[in-house]
């Protein structure tokens, strides 16, 4: 079944009670027992299970060719759940190319709780293989990495962390089941924001693991889940399963939209460097054409001249394309990365980060041409 098929036949709920054709939202949070004191539709209590999350749950595990799905408040809930669900001395490798909140996350908390870990560059197979210990457990790669899309192997990465005992995790969200499917490539578990792509409309906040086969790990996770609550609300749910159903469209949009932006841009004399895999002057090109599917993404990046102040100038100058954090919606965003990931990133000054949405791509590229006029 083609993708897009899949996208609306899976997140159908068949309603017994009015045939409803949209999903109703279970707003319970407590279930009816029978007079025997089981619980006959298997729901005993929100923080445990709801049934607008179980198809959500059950609707990504299918999009991403996945056994089980885990649906949590937010993209960095997910990440904490995983993260929890090793044991204080193992090691992580990772990568200072991911987003800069998940090695925040790994230096502020999980560091001092004694899980230890290593930034390496993940491209390179001949780094990850230098920085593996006898305690590693998990590698977690992004690819394409934010932001500066940055393409890790996961074919090869995943072989290389079984090898040595440990499992390969990646963070799906730049990419979507749409464009990549990291479990096809090897991996054992997916991680999305689904406030994203999922999402789509920059209205919900979201994260997911799907992991490709039910065990130990799935157990522990369930487990996490449930303990420390953090899941989205049924209105959440609702909201994420819906976008899914538009997703393959919009995907397939933007990134038919993206690659002609960077190629434009990539002409532009106020325009120092663009980072998009599409683009066959990417160092990555090969393994992304190879790794992807259906286009390379509408997430773009690009360095203009004069640094921070002249990426503030740029992005201050734009009309159609909005000022703002966050990704995957159907508006086009734009901002000066370096004033939100602080002087240690590695992200240059003068990089405006780009989430292209659904506008016409002429329209997008008329907006950045007036304002690189007046760089």
């Amino acid at each position: 079944m083609n993708l897009e098929t899949l996208a609306i036949q899976v997140t159908r709920f068949h309603d017994a009670n009015a045939s409803a054709v949209t999903t109703p939202i279970y707003l319970s949070t407590t279930y009816e027992r029978d007079s025997e004191g089981n619980l006959p539709k298997g729901f005993l209590y929100a923080r445990g299970n709801n049934p607008n999350r179980d198809l959500l749950e059950k609707s990504i595990a299918v999009l991403e060719g996945g056994a089980v799905g885990f649906a949590f408040g937010s993209g960095m809930a997910a990440i904490a759940a995983l993260f929890q669900a090793l044991k204080p001395g193992d090691h992580v490798i990772t990568t200072p190319f991911a987003y800069y909140a998940a090695q925040r996350l790994l230096v502020d908390v999980f560091e001092p709780w004694g899980l230890e870990f290593t930034l390496v560059d993940t491209s390179s197979i001949e780094e990850v293989e230098k920085a593996i210990r006898p305690n590693t457990k998990l590698f977690w790669l992004e690819t394409p990495s934010n932001p500066l899309l940055h393409l890790t192997d996961v074919a090869a990465l995943a072989r290389l962390a079984h090898s040595v005992g440990a499992m390969c995790a990646v963070d799906n969200t730049w990419a979507t089941p749409v464009l990549q499917n990291p479990i096809a490539l090897g991996a054992d578990v997916v991680m999305h924001s689904t406030t994203k792509y999922f999402g789509g409309h920059s209205d919900v906040l979201g994260g997911a693991l799907v992991l490709a086969q039910e065990g130990e790990l799935s157990l522990k996770l369930r487990q996490i889940q449930n303990l420390t609550g953090g899941i989205p609300s049924p209105f959440d749910c609702w909201l994420i399963t819906r976008g899914i159903q538009t997703m393959p469209l919009r995907v397939k949009t933007q990134s038919a939209s993206a690659l002609p932006i960077a190629q434009w841009l990539e002409q532009h004399p106020a325009v120092e460097r663009v980072y998009y895999p599409g683009l066959e002057s990417h160092a990555q090109h090969e393994l992304a054409v190879s790794q992807m599917k259906n286009g390379f993404g509408g997430m773009l990046s690009f360095e203009v001249k004069g640094g921070l102040p002249g990426a503030k100038k740029v992005a201050g100058a734009l009309k159609v394309f909005t000022q703002a954090t966050s990704l995957g919606g159907v508006e086009s965003l734009i901002e000066p990365r370096k004033i939100y990931e602080g002087p240690d990133s590695p992200t240059p000054d003068g990089l405006l980060r780009v989430s292209v949405g659904l506008e016409h791509t002429q329209d997008l590229i008329n907006d950045l041409e007036q304002a690189l006029a007046q760089a």
